[in-house]
């Protein structure tokens, strides 16, 4: 689809000094616009018009809800300009014309959202996340793997980007060169919906990226930028020589430290600065301009309505750059979020939206959204803090940070939930903040720096085999890539032979994993750490992926190895049946609902780790051993935790036994129940 008429973009103001204006729904401003002004516009439209009267109504009910959270954001986006009025007219029409051609099956998908709302908080969901080709080769061959997932009961599925990247580097594909396409190595758009049609046939929703913070340099916009057309340079952030640049870089900080110095590239074609955040080949967008949300809005609604049921809106906390600022998570980011998901609320309200913001949890939790807008902006966001407090408790065999931090998590609104992992596709960075640490007696920076050396192999009796990833020589800022077994042991079990380190291993990857099942919310499992496949040292001889040892950790999925999963004396076997029986115990506890309240409990033991989920729903008690010794529990503590007399593992399906202490093997998990 070309490029909607650029000759309506107005110059954005400096936005500085001026206040929000909100608008009613009787219209009563100085805009002089309301849903029912639009709803007259809406309604005359020829497409619109050739609907049936009770599908009218129904997007005229939807835009009458919505409406104050439809305006909210944008009038904080766009409220000072003099064609406000006209900019919410276009954008709602953008919405109304996907609206109109929505496939009937979709439609359907939608009724039964809407009835069940907290269908993302259920405890039967569980999330796989792959590279297509790495997984199945193409599209087609995904179809072909349903069966595999199903024995998983997996009912989420995210692919890693799809959309056409850029040829050459294209940083594993989140440089999209076209939001309408799939890359051609990967088969086709009518291919893509017959994989929706087939996932949606086995209960299985499909996720995508959405790069939203920038495009690829031969995006179809940049290229026409390059060419001097000033309405697509207003697409971006281009400017003629460095003064303005300069002054945005006294506060911005620099993401991917050895592979540029700035935040700002020299375009030889067009002799212009463009930021570029991320890679030199990654323009980012200019949100200032309203046809950029224009654009961006009307892409998202053409893969909502291809079948996509979640987008993963990439680089989120980017979106919005203010001079001044760190141009990183400004309270238009949250807007443009807010917006984009009231709008394409008109037209799919089964589509979720999955902010990828991996910050701090303070930080995070406002991407559900806060106070007029709670749970108004992203239905689901990663809980990076779980992740990496789980492998710091693992190299610590100790849970004092974890259960600490943790407990100081704000609360999240109804209807939204984490999405939980131990690893993805990207490296991890030590998101530990100085407060938490120094709460405990710890120094943040030697701790994040001994976590660096633990999981680099570097620290002496480490059991890790993992690789440090874009070293920061100012901060010190040391990232780390390694595939969850690696990182876990068994990589270093199977080279020095040793199977009781390899137990050892197995017993670390069950815990995380069982943890992340256990927290609520939607845990997701990497492809291949179901079956504790391990690093790629391969990517070192593609010059594609050669400087960058995020491959180490996104391996060709390795289906011999997968054809060992029932196997129960192979590692692989081991892990993959035992990753069956805790999906399956999850599936049927009520008490594991994402809106059950999850408390970090002290155990009084630094070793094991107590997660407290209780709600009228029920009440379960999940304990986890982070040593490689046998730990013990007093009675007495489980007994002022409010678990008396009789009590029953979850996991297993068996009584507990003991009655003065609750002893626990090494890296050992329970989930009690009162018998």
């Amino acid at each position: 689809m070309m490029p909607h008429t650029p000759s309506s973009v107005v110059k954005p103001a400096s936005g500085e000094g001026v206040m929000p204006m909100l608008i009613s729904r009787d219209g009563t401003d100085s805009h002089n616009i309301s849903a029912d002004v639009v709803w007259e516009r809406v309604s005359a439209e020829s497409r619109f018009k050739r609907l049936y009267r009770y599908q009218q109504q129904a997007f005229k009910n939807r835009l009458e809800i919505g409406w104050d959270d439809i305006v909210r954001p944008l009038s904080l986006l766009y409220g000072e300009r003099d064609d406000f009025a006209d900019c919410v007219t276009r954008f709602v029409m953008i919405a109304a014309d996907a609206f109109a051609i929505r496939p009937k099956a979709l439609q359907d998908l939608d009724q039964r959202r809407i009835l069940q709302p907290d269908w993302i908080s259920r405890p039967d969901r569980t999330g796989y996340i792959a590279y297509t080709d790495r997984f199945a080769g193409d599209l087609n061959g995904v179809v072909d793997k349903i069966p595999y997932l199903n024995e998983l009961d997996i009912n989420l599925l995210h692919l890693m980007p799809l959309l056409k990247p850029r040829d050459g580097a294209n940083d594993g594909g989140y440089a999209v060169a076209d939001y309408r396409a799939i890359d051609p190595h990967l088969g086709t758009m009518a291919d893509f919906e017959h994989l929706t049609e087939q996932l949606r046939a086995n209960d299985i929703s499909l996720m995508i990226d959405f790069v939203c913070n920038h495009t690829a340099d031969d995006h179809e916009w940049a290229q026409r930028a390059r060419a001097g057309e000033k309405a697509y340079q207003d697409y971006y952030f281009m400017f003629s020589e460095r003064t303005l640049p300069d002054q945005y870089e006294q506060t911005l900080r620099i993401i991917f430290p050895e592979s540029k110095q700035g935040n700002f590239i020299f375009d030889e074609s067009s002799q212009k600065w463009v930021w570029s955040t991320f890679y030199p080949y990654q323009w980012d967008l200019n949100y200032h301009n309203p046809q950029v949300f224009i654009e961006m809005l009307d892409a998202m609604l053409y893969l909502a309505n291809k079948g996509v049921e979640i987008l993963r809106m990439d680089a989120v906390a980017f979106m919005w750059k203010e001079m001044g600022t760190s141009c990183e998570s400004l309270p238009q980011a949250h807007a443009l979020l807010q917006a984009f998901r009231a709008l394409t609320k008109l037209v799919a309200p089964g589509l979720l939206l999955l902010a990828e913001a991996i910050l701090s949890p303070k930080d995070v939790v406002p991407y559900f959204g806060v106070g007029a807008a709670a749970g108004k902006e992203c239905e689901l966001a990663y809980h990076n803090s779980l992740m990496v407090l789980l492998w710091s408790a693992l190299a610590e065999r100790n849970v004092r940070l974890l259960t600490h931090s943790l407990q100081q998590l704000p609360e999240m609104p109804d209807n939204t939930a984490w999405i939980t992992y131990v690893r993805c596709h990207d490296d991890i960075g030590w998101a530990i903040t100085d407060e938490n640490a120094g709460a405990l007696g710890l120094n943040g920076f030697w701790h994040r720096s001994f976590l660096s050396d633990f999981y680099s192999g570097q620290f002496d009796g480490s059991f890790a085999r993992g690789a440090v990833f874009q070293y920061n020589p100012e901060n010190q800022d040391r990232r780390i890539s390694g595939a969850c077994a690696s990182l876990a042991g068994l990589e270093l079990a199977i080279e020095k032979h040793s199977r009781y380190e390899a137990e050892l291993a197995i017993g670390r990857i069950l815990l995380i994993h069982n943890l992340i099942c256990a927290y609520g919310g939607i845990p997701l499992i990497y492809m291949g750490d179901e079956l504790g496949m391990l690093n790629d040292y391969t990517f070192q001889n593609d010059p594609e992926h050669a400087d960058d040892n995020r491959w180490l950790h996104r391996p060709k999925m390795d289906w011999n190895l997968a054809a060992l999963r029932n196997e129960p004396h192979h590692f692989a076997g081991r892990i993959f049946c035992s990753l069956q029986q805790i999906i399956a115990a999850r599936r049927g506890c009520a008490a594991l609902h994402a809106q059950a309240t999850a408390t970090p409990v002290w155990t009084h033991n630094d070793q094991v780790f107590g997660l407290l989920r209780h709600s009228p729903r029920g009440r379960l008690l999940i304990l986890a051993n982070f040593s490689e010794r046998m730990q013990f529990i007093e009675r007495a503590r489980l007994n002022a935790l409010g678990f008396h007399g009789n009590l029953f593992d979850r996991l297993t399906a068996q009584p507990i036994q003991g009655w003065r202490y609750l002893y626990m093997a090494p890296y050992q998990v329970f989930w009690l129940e009162q018998a």
